[in-house]
């Protein structure tokens, strides 16, 4: 995410900061912003452009692996995952195999 951000989390909001940058970063791959296979910035990096805690980032990230839509492959960084497919191979016909 090379782009430097206008939004900013809002601490005095009812849900978790971390929430709000996970919907944000979760808002910028369903519009294509962040497209499959983009590499996203470093944990710290994040944390300075959001103007949070390197935890919180991290807990962001976390929460959008566990959603699918982003991977982490140690010592490379974090992707933006490919969808996974709808249904099993061979089944796209409705018969099996």
């Amino acid at each position: 995410m090379a782009d430097k951000r206008e939004w900013r989390p809002d601490p005095t909001s009812h849900v978790y900061v971390y929430l709000q940058v996970a919907h944000h970063i979760a808002e910028q791959i369903q519009t294509g912003r962040l497209p499959v296979g983009a590499r996203l910035a470093g944990e710290r990096d994040l944390a300075e452009e959001y103007g949070v805690a390197v935890n919180t980032v991290r807990r962001a990230i976390r929460d959008l692996r566990d959603q699918g839509l982003l991977i982490t492959v140690p010592v490379k960084g974090t992707f933006v995952r490919p969808e996974a497919p709808s249904e099993a191979p061979g089944s796209e016909d409705g018969t099996a195999g």
